[in-house]
Protein backbone atom coordinates (compact mmCIF):
# COMPACT_ATOMS: atom_id res chain seq x y z
CA UNK A 1 0.00 0.00 0.00
CA UNK A 2 1.24 3.50 -1.00
CA UNK A 3 1.80 6.24 1.79
CA UNK A 4 -0.30 9.19 0.98
CA UNK A 5 1.74 12.52 -0.50
CA UNK A 6 1.34 14.73 2.65
CA UNK A 7 3.30 17.63 0.62
CA UNK A 8 0.69 17.64 -1.90
CA UNK A 9 -2.64 16.92 0.64
CA UNK A 10 -0.82 19.96 2.43
CA UNK A 11 -1.08 21.98 -0.64
CA UNK A 12 -4.45 21.35 -1.91
CA UNK A 13 -5.31 22.21 1.86
CA UNK A 14 -4.32 25.58 2.03
CA UNK A 15 -5.81 26.50 -1.84
CA UNK A 16 -9.23 25.40 0.03
CA UNK A 17 -8.96 27.88 2.86
CA UNK A 18 -6.94 30.44 0.78
CA UNK A 19 -10.55 32.59 -0.21
CA UNK A 20 -11.92 31.79 3.60
CA UNK A 21 -8.43 33.59 4.67
CA UNK A 22 -9.14 36.17 2.05
CA UNK A 23 -12.37 36.96 2.86
CA UNK A 24 -11.71 37.14 6.84
CA UNK A 25 -9.00 40.12 6.13
CA UNK A 26 -11.67 42.10 3.85
CA UNK A 27 -14.35 41.55 6.16
CA UNK A 28 -11.88 42.44 9.15
CA UNK A 29 -10.47 45.84 7.43
CA UNK A 30 -14.09 46.78 6.63
CA UNK A 31 -15.36 46.32 9.89
CA UNK A 32 -12.10 48.18 11.40
CA UNK A 33 -12.96 51.03 9.29
CA UNK A 34 -16.70 51.49 9.92
CA UNK A 35 -15.74 51.11 13.87
CA UNK A 36 -13.41 53.96 13.42
CA UNK A 37 -15.31 55.73 11.33
CA UNK A 38 -18.44 55.92 14.11
CA UNK A 39 -16.09 56.06 17.05
CA UNK A 40 -15.16 59.37 15.79
CA UNK A 41 -18.30 60.46 15.33
CA UNK A 42 -19.53 59.44 18.40
CA UNK A 43 -16.89 61.38 20.16
CA UNK A 44 -17.45 64.51 18.31
CA UNK A 45 -20.92 64.54 19.42
CA UNK A 46 -20.15 63.69 23.43
CA UNK A 47 -17.34 66.13 22.43
CA UNK A 48 -20.34 69.22 21.23
CA UNK A 49 -22.68 67.91 24.55
CA UNK A 50 -19.73 68.95 26.42
CA UNK A 51 -18.68 65.40 27.89
CA UNK A 52 -15.17 65.47 29.80
CA UNK A 53 -12.61 63.69 27.15
CA UNK A 54 -11.47 62.28 30.28
CA UNK A 55 -14.26 59.58 29.42
CA UNK A 56 -12.06 58.41 26.52
CA UNK A 57 -9.37 56.72 28.02
CA UNK A 58 -11.26 54.43 30.18
CA UNK A 59 -8.38 51.29 29.51
CA UNK A 60 -6.63 49.65 32.67
CA UNK A 61 -3.64 48.49 31.17
CA UNK A 62 -2.43 45.96 33.85
CA UNK A 63 -6.32 44.07 32.99
CA UNK A 64 -5.26 43.88 29.38
CA UNK A 65 -1.77 41.91 30.26
CA UNK A 66 -4.14 39.32 32.36
CA UNK A 67 -6.95 38.43 29.85
CA UNK A 68 -4.58 38.18 26.77
CA UNK A 69 -1.91 36.07 29.39
CA UNK A 70 -4.80 33.82 30.38
CA UNK A 71 -6.33 33.78 26.45
CA UNK A 72 -2.36 32.50 25.02
CA UNK A 73 -2.79 29.97 28.12
CA UNK A 74 -6.25 28.92 27.10
CA UNK A 75 -4.99 28.21 23.83
CA UNK A 76 -1.89 26.41 24.63
CA UNK A 77 -3.58 24.23 26.59
CA UNK A 78 -6.71 23.61 24.31
CA UNK A 79 -3.73 22.80 21.46
CA UNK A 80 -2.50 20.32 24.01
CA UNK A 81 -5.82 18.84 24.67
CA UNK A 82 -6.53 18.80 20.90
CA UNK A 83 -3.42 16.69 20.44
CA UNK A 84 -4.59 13.79 23.03
CA UNK A 85 -8.43 14.19 22.09
CA UNK A 86 -6.71 13.92 18.50
CA UNK A 87 -4.07 10.53 19.19
CA UNK A 88 -6.98 8.51 21.73
CA UNK A 89 -10.30 9.11 19.71
CA UNK A 90 -11.91 8.71 16.69
CA UNK A 91 -12.11 12.42 15.82
CA UNK A 92 -11.16 13.93 12.84
CA UNK A 93 -7.78 15.97 13.69
CA UNK A 94 -9.47 19.68 12.75
CA UNK A 95 -12.25 19.06 14.77
CA UNK A 96 -10.14 17.95 17.99
CA UNK A 97 -7.91 21.07 17.50
CA UNK A 98 -10.77 23.36 16.45
CA UNK A 99 -13.14 22.34 19.50
CA UNK A 100 -10.14 22.18 22.24
CA UNK A 101 -8.82 25.53 21.24
CA UNK A 102 -12.02 27.69 21.09
CA UNK A 103 -12.99 25.83 24.77
CA UNK A 104 -10.03 26.39 26.25
CA UNK A 105 -9.58 30.01 25.02
CA UNK A 106 -13.49 30.80 25.90
CA UNK A 107 -12.91 29.08 29.03
CA UNK A 108 -9.94 31.32 29.54
CA UNK A 109 -11.60 34.59 28.54
CA UNK A 110 -14.63 34.14 30.94
CA UNK A 111 -12.00 33.49 33.72
CA UNK A 112 -10.41 36.77 32.99
CA UNK A 113 -14.32 38.39 32.83
CA UNK A 114 -14.76 37.26 36.55
CA UNK A 115 -11.19 38.40 37.77
CA UNK A 116 -11.34 41.99 36.19
CA UNK A 117 -15.14 42.20 37.91
CA UNK A 118 -13.87 41.46 40.98
CA UNK A 119 -10.90 43.80 40.59
CA UNK A 120 -13.68 46.33 39.91
CA UNK A 121 -15.39 45.96 42.88
CA UNK A 122 -12.28 45.80 44.97
CA UNK A 123 -11.89 49.90 43.83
Amino acid sequence: MQKPDYKLLKTKTMLDITPILVLLVIFGFIYGIVYLGVRKKERMVMLQKGVDPSKFHDFKPGMAGVRYGLLLIGVAVGILAGNILDATTVLEEEVSYFSMIFLFGGMALVISYFLEKHQSNKE
